[in-house]
């Protein structure tokens, strides 16, 4: 193996997100290079780096904060069978996280449940539940679907909308301008005549839905033929089709792209292809070297962290806590607010489909476009797109789950050292 192509594995093989078109000179500086003996975290050490930041953020000793991301990954598969069991009334499940960690059901119809207890992160923590929510997750969903473009119509701009499963309300995102446009009671009361589900107009900020530009992982460079300039973008979680290896980026990136190392060596990627409607916004690039399932995480991309397993969109709760790294921004940390999400604008070919998901600010910022989103050594999704306020502040971003990689790709996973477990 040459020396380039062996940089260019250990680089690639350690990178994530995925990000929008720059122009390459815009480019704040050329990614680091991962160095052949970068170290890689255990997946004890990523969940301690996570919980640091849920301790910051919710006032708890590290200790707590610790038992909370594992209680999180460890409660999966109780909520999943709640939600199978209770599918007829499920408007939402949420995580709580004060005055104590809780998960928090919301049902429709008057039958009470009693409330449960599940064993998660070696200790015990309650499962709530309330009744009386106006309409189901799935109805809502449906809803969307069956009526976006009236919604859309009837609106200044084509809005944000999702499922809020801690109220059971289809919500509609506005930002200020829009709002101040409408008598915000009465258009609340047409939309819901319109969705046949109650309605909550929620005001953003100053863009309901904004492509970010450039992502965290690892430079590639490419020429958009559309106006012949030359653009930056990052690469992504690493993906096999069972024979090759290759990174996903973000479909709105050109077609052809270039790895570009420490010493600004480039080294073409091989395009399979771009998927960008409804619900995908990825395309898939193979590398000349076979990779490893890892991945940047902290900011200064001084170590690799592995790809253990991944969230599904279905199992995936209001309240959880996930991280992201952007080019931009860095390494941050915040909670999911929506996991039935549907972007405002035509950014997806179009309207897009309520499959993307919704994680709270406060960090994000053009850039970050693509960026990998997680939780310990857990994959969630790619980072797309983002809403800011007035000032410039993030109010939330959202991501494409890797529910949604193309068809006949998959995301690469092993085991804590970063290296492929072989099928017995």
């Amino acid at each position: 193996m040459s020396m380039r192509h062996a940089a260019l594995r250990a680089a690639i093989a350690a990178v994530l997100a995925t990000l929008s078109l720059v122009p390459a000179a815009a480019q704040i500086a050329p990614a680091q290079v991962v160095p052949p003996a970068l170290p890689v975290q255990t997946p004890a050490a990523a969940l301690a780096e996570d919980a640091a930041q849920y301790a910051k953020q919710n006032g708890v000793p590290l200790e707590e904060a610790i038992f909370r991301l594992r209680a999180q990954q460890d409660s999966v598969a109780a909520t999943d069978r709640i939600a199978l069991l209770y599918k007829d009334r499920i408007a939402g499940i949420s995580i709580e996280h004060h005055p104590e960690y809780r998960i928090v059901v919301l049902l429709t119809g008057d039958q009470p449940v009693a409330d449960e207890a599940v064993v998660a992160g070696g200790r015990t923590i309650g499962i709530t539940f309330h009744t009386g929510a106006p309409a189901t997750r799935d109805r809502i969903v449906a809803a969307i679907e069956k009526h976006q473009a009236e919604i859309r119509a009837a609106l200044p701009r084509p809005p944000g909308m999702g499922v809020d499963p801690r109220t059971g309300e289809l919500v509609v995102m506005l930002n200020g301008a829009d709002a101040d446009a409408i008598d915000v009671a009465a258009m609340t009361r047409k939309l819901t005549d319109i969705a046949g589900v109650p309605v909550r107009l929620r005001v953003l900020g100053r863009d309901a839905n904004a492509a970010m530009d450039v992502g965290g992982g690892s430079r590639v460079v490419g020429i958009n033929p559309v106006d012949g300039r030359r653009y930056a973008c990052t690469t992504g979680f690493v993906v096999t089709n069972g024979a090759r290896t290759g990174v996903v980026t973000s479909a709105h990136c050109p077609d052809t792209l270039s790895y570009v190392d420490r010493a600004r060596r480039e080294t073409p990627l091989e395009f399979i292809g771009q998927w960008g409607w409804g619900f995908q916004d990825v395309q898939v690039h193979v590398s000349p070297e076979p990779l490893r399932p890892l991945f940047y995480a902290d900011t200064a991309k001084t170590e690799a962290r592995p790809v253990t397993t991944w969230r599904n969109r279905s199992s995936t709760r209001a309240g959880d806590m996930v991280c992201h790294r952007g080019e931009t921004t860095g390494y941050s940390c915040s909670q999911v607010e929506l996991v039935d999400f549907a972007p405002a604008g035509d950014l997806c070919g179009g309207a897009c489909l309520p499959t993307w998901v919704a994680a709270n600010g406060p960090v994000c910022r053009g850039g970050d476009s693509g960026a990998p989103v997680f939780s310990g050594t857990v994959a969630f999704g790619i980072v797309k797109g983002a809403s800011y306020r007035a000032d410039g502040s993030c109010i939330l971003y959202y991501y494409m789950s890797t529910d949604y990689l193309p068809p006949g790709w998959s995301l690469l996973h092993g085991d804590g050292t970063g290296q492929v477990v072989p099928l017995k």
